[in-house]
Formats: structure tokens, sequence, C-alpha cells
């Protein structure tokens, strides 16, 4: 049978060590040897001895979850085998932590990630009641984070000189210590004229960086399967 359907870049390769690496622009392949955890409802495949559990959230993460209804909606997987995660056809990327890395990361673009890391349900200071970015989890430890953003992700410095102003609903994460207020781009004017659809941004100062995605659509909304 012949296809460019069965071309190099489209077949599995063999594993060669345990964690996870990208299987394309679209999907990560987990090779699991013991435990990780990932989002519920994005596996895609498996092959191995693997079993999926609803892992729990602790009390206080939970409740912060049921009341924004941000955070993450996620599953362990335990055993020996191999397992491959995808959402919406959404792009990739592994993240990999060294001791005393941090990162703050909505979460609708957490795909899967090391056991070795640990993540908390954070209110992002000085937000207020806005959308998108009200809570984020913010993830350290030593392991790989799988992320997954709707097109290609901008990412943009920031420094104590030159705070970045991002869209709430467009925002993927940013560097755990930089500092978040609210910022009001519109005159009460404008906005009594209808208003220009830009009225309140995120704003970040200090030292590190933020991720955009190129879109302002809703968040996609998360599977309980």
């Amino acid at each position: 049978m012949h296809s460019d359907l069965f071309a190099a870049e489209n077949m599995v390769q063999p594993a060669n060590a345990p964690g996870m690496v990208l299987q394309n622009p679209k999907s990560i392949k987990y090779v699991v040897n013991g435990e990780c955890y990932a989002r519920q409802g994005s596996m895609i495949a498996f092959r191995g001895n693997l079993r999926f559990e609803k892992q729990g959230q602790g009390v206080g993460n939970f409740l912060k979850r049921a009341v924004t209804g941000e955070g993450l909606a996620l599953m362990a997987v335990r055993g020996q085998g191999e397992a491959w995660f995808a959402q919406d056809a959404a792009n990739c990327f592994i993240v990999d932590f060294a001791p005393g890395d941090t990162l703050s990361v909505n979460g609708r673009n957490v795909l899967c990630f090391d056991a070795g890391l640990t993540y908390d349900i954070k209110v992002v200071k000085g937000a207020g009641m806005t959308g998108g970015g009200l809570f984020n989890s913010v993830f350290s430890g030593r392991g790989k984070l799988g992320v997954i953003c709707e097109g290609h992700p901008i990412v943009i410095p920031v420094s104590p000189q030159a705070p970045v102003f991002v869209d709430t609903d467009a925002v993927v994460g940013w560097s755990a210590q930089l500092h978040t207020s609210l910022h009001r781009s519109q005159s009460v004017g404008s906005m009594i004229r209808g208003g220009s659809g830009e009225a309140v941004q995120l704003k970040l100062e200090g030292d590190g960086f933020v991720i955009v995605r190129p879109s302002e659509a809703q968040p996609v909304k998360q599977t309980s399967g």
C-alpha cells in the first residue's frame, strides 16, 4: 500500500526513554513508566498497560475551580506504556523546568505534565473580576510541561522599563515573578459611545516574558471524559 499518509514523519518511532516528546506540532507522545498527568479527555491513543483515572485537586484548588470555572480538570495516567495527547489540533510545546523555575499558565492551555512538577491555582493579583485571567495555574518543580496554543504563540519580553499589556482572553501564560494589575485603556466617554472593544487589559511589570495566542476567542470548554 502506497500513500503520503505513510511518510516517515507520520510514523511512530520506538521509544528511547520515559517522558514526553513532540510527536508532531499538534500532539505529544508520553512514554509512561509510573505516572504522569494530563487534561481530561486529551488522550487520543495509547498502547501498553495504562490506567486513566480522574485526578482530585485538593480541597483548596477544588473550591477555587468550582467558584471560578478556571483551573485544571486532570486525569492521572499510571502504568507502563505510551500515550498520545492532543486538543482540538492546537499547536503543542514542551516547557522544561529547572529548579527554581516558575510559570503561570492558564488552565485551558495545559495539556500534560510530569509528576515531578507541582501546581497551585492562584489568584492573578490585581486582575479583579475580569474574564479568562482571574485564576491561573502556577507550575514549579523539576520536569516537563506540555502546553497547547491556538495558532502560533507570541512571546513578548517584559522589562522594568517596558511593561506589557495583554488581553485576558488571549494570554497563555507568563513568568510567575511578574507583577500583575488591571489596566483601563478606554475613557469613560468612549465607553458611553459604544466602546472600542479593548476596555481592560492585564498589565505585567518586572523582568520576564508573557505568552499570548493570536486569538481572542472564548476558551474551549474542558471535557470531563
